[in-house]
């Protein structure tokens, strides 16, 4: 399983030949101008955390170029399908068997809406299990107890979480998930793209070590392999 980030909450995960693009938020994002292109971004399947414009900016121009299948909430699902897009919908709960591998959709708190008012229905989180390499991606997310069932799902290799603070989870509650979901490597997402989430990423990582656990924040365009 190779994780490539691409800023923000956009991740770009290979598993089984298979694509998977989170949350595509590029073109919108200045940190990401001349590192990623949008045009160049593969993608079979688009899986959506929730409706805000910082997740979804790219993803119907990118559907739409690869003909990727947008995996989201049954609200989210259905937005996108009035624009001539495939679509999976999902809901809280619910588990998929995809030909990468298997999904579940998770509770996230956090709210939901597209840019032009459209109600995005609730957000929420995926548990992905390929490649014998299980992932848990946070979404955009309060701290909660409900990530103390995702280990009764799965055993997880990484956690994707949150760290920006402001508008979800900051770095002293982060590791309080890592407990929670029962996992001590995490990649952190939301952090630095505008000034309400920017971090000090020397004592992030502190905070992370002194706690026993292992913060990566790779670089836009940084890949890493599980």
């Amino acid at each position: 399983m190779k994780i490539t980030y691409y800023g923000q909450n956009c991740l770009g995960i290979e598993i089984k030949g298979k694509h998977i693009l989170v949350d595509p938020f590029i073109s919108g994002n200045d940190m990401a101008k001349g590192k990623v292109d949008t045009g160049e971004v593969k993608a079979d399947y688009i899986l959506l955390t929730h409706a805000h414009e910082d997740h979804t900016l790219d993803a119907e121009a990118i559907a739409k170029r690869t003909g990727a299948i947008i995996v989201s909430n049954f609200e989210i699902a259905t937005y996108y399908q009035k624009k001539g897009i495939e679509v999976h919908p999902m809901n809280h709960g619910g588990s998929w068997k995809f030909d990468f591998g298997k999904v579940k959709y998770v509770i996230a708190h956090h709210t939901s809406s597209f840019p032009d008012g459209t109600y995005g229905g609730q957000p929420g989180g995926f548990v992905i299990e390929g490649e014998r390499k299980n992932i848990y991606i946070a979404g955009d997310t309060a701290l909660t107890m409900d990530m103390k069932l995702i280990p009764l799902y799965t055993k997880l290799d990484l956690a994707i979480l949150p760290i920006g603070d402001n508008f979800t989870m900051g770095v002293d509650d982060a590791i309080i998930a890592s407990d929670f979901v029962e996992c001590d490597k995490v990649l952190g997402v939301h952090y630095d793209t505008f000034g309400f989430i920017e971090i000090d990423h020397e004592e992030s990582k502190k905070k992370f070590y002194d706690a026993g656990k292992d913060l990566m924040l790779l670089e836009i365009g940084e890949s890493i392999e599980l």
